[in-house]
């Protein structure tokens, strides 16, 4: 990392033109990350002089989606209004954040105010590049091209899956880092369960193609998962990055990474996972990490979550460049982490909680079967239910993505309690 410099906490300097707010703790971003951080600050320390910034009006449980492409549960439980999970006591501020000034310890709102802060929580997520793929944006629910992983499209997924009548289904893996590096094979493995169920399977082609080298990062869950997919007559394909759409022509463009060429197949059907990036607020600030495979994402060390320049900055989730997957499970370990280092540094104590890098990809590899993955930072497994076998597929495990997840969530984990 090119930058060296770390301050100190507090040392804080004044904007050019006074902040016209200013709070002890802003967290930026109220998603899964930012609303567990500010439910844990404010059941610890209470929320009187804590801010949240967050544009959207609504909160949605995004792991839930993956079950409404398959037919398993409505979109609509996915979703609930932000303003149920701001806890009582903090500022919302109903905007986006288009800059960071870290230097000067204020961020901007798309409004153009300027927000003053003595310590910064970064929760923003990732970006979502729909046109990340040349012809994708703007024709998901068209011609047979489907994605889970927007609230407007999911339930066109089961749409698509359900009017199939054979032919070729292609689900794709980008390159980039992805939120939920599972999902994208959880689908097809869902789809397959489907036309099984429905007599159509022995019409349909499946073929999963993947920008990564491999169908899973850990060597136990990959085994497990490639003979899922052989089990099921899912033909893969890896090193094989989608680059665009020919959605008239049902064509879609792959780079074999390998050998740089050109794969063009033909589709029926498609279900695109788009590449994503850090924000491009975040990429184009100084808290970004500035080179290396990581560059872009806030540059955070790996066991204590605090920014590894600016020292009175965390960041937890998908926008911070901890090496491991990008997951609600990762969230719900760091956020006790990062708060309990956050209030160390406003005692001006050494940070000694450590993040492990545990995180979880529950796989669901049919209705009532699922693999659930769990590993840290050494790709080792980690189960939390050493009785079961977690690299075989078990139909409790279905039921805790199903049944048990979305409560912990809800009630537990943006509640601060989890």
């Amino acid at each position: 990392m090119t930058q060296t410099r770390q301050r100190s906490a507090t040392e804080y300097v004044v904007a050019p033109g006074a902040p016209s707010r200013h709070f002890n703790i802003v967290i930026v971003g109220g998603g899964s990350a930012g609303i567990s951080v500010a439910a844990r600050l404010a059941n610890a320390i209470g929320a009187g002089n804590l801010a949240i910034i967050e544009p959207s009006r609504k909160h949605y449980y995004q792991p839930l989606w993956t079950l409404v492409g398959g037919g398993l549960a409505p979109k609509e439980e996915s979703v609930r209004d932000e303003a149920d999970f701001i806890p009582r006591g903090a500022t919302w501020i109903n905007e986006a954040v288009t800059e960071f000034r870290p230097d000067q310890n204020v961020v901007v709102t798309a409004s153009g105010e300027l927000i003053g802060y003595n310590y910064l929580v970064v929760a923003t997520g990732l970006q979502v590049n729909w046109n990340g793929v040349k012809g994708l944006e703007g024709n998901v629910g068209k011609y047979g091209i489907v994605s889970n992983y927007d609230y407007a499209y999911c339930d066109k997924t089961f749409e698509a899956i359900k009017n199939l009548r054979g032919g070729t289904a292609l689900f794709t893996m980008p390159a980039t880092p992805i939120k939920c590096g599972g999902a994208p094979q959880k689908i097809a493995y869902l789809a397959d369960d489907y036309w099984r169920r429905n007599g159509m399977r022995d019409r349909v082609k499946m073929i999963y193609l993947s920008g990564t080298p491999g169908i899973f990062t850990v060597k136990e869950y990959a085994a497990s998962l490639a003979q899922v997919a052989q089990r099921k007559g899912i033909e893969t394909r890896f090193k094989h990055n989608l680059i665009e759409i020919r959605p008239e022509q049902r064509e879609a463009v792959f780079l074999n990474l390998e050998t740089n060429e050109e794969v063009v197949l033909h589709f029926d059907m498609i279900h695109v996972t788009p590449p994503m990036s850090a924000p491009d607020v975040v990429r184009n600030s100084p808290l970004a990490n500035q080179d290396g495979p990581t560059k872009g994402w806030v540059a955070t060390d790996k066991h204590t979550l605090r920014h590894r320049v600016y020292r009175n900055v965390f960041a937890i989730g998908d926008v911070s460049d901890l090496p491991t997957s990008k997951t609600g499970a990762a969230i719900r370990k760091q956020a006790p982490v990062l708060v309990k280092n956050l209030l160390a540094v406003m005692r001006e104590a050494q940070p000694s909680a450590s993040y492990d890098g545990y995180t979880s990809c529950p796989l669901v590899t049919g209705k009532g079967k699922l693999i659930l993955a769990e590993f840290d930072y050494d790709l080792k497994p980690k189960p939390t239910f050493p009785i079961l076998d977690s690299t075989k597929e078990h139909w409790l495990f279905y039921q805790l993505k199903r049944r048990g997840l979305p409560l912990i969530y809800w009630y537990g984990m943006l509640r601060g309690r989890m």
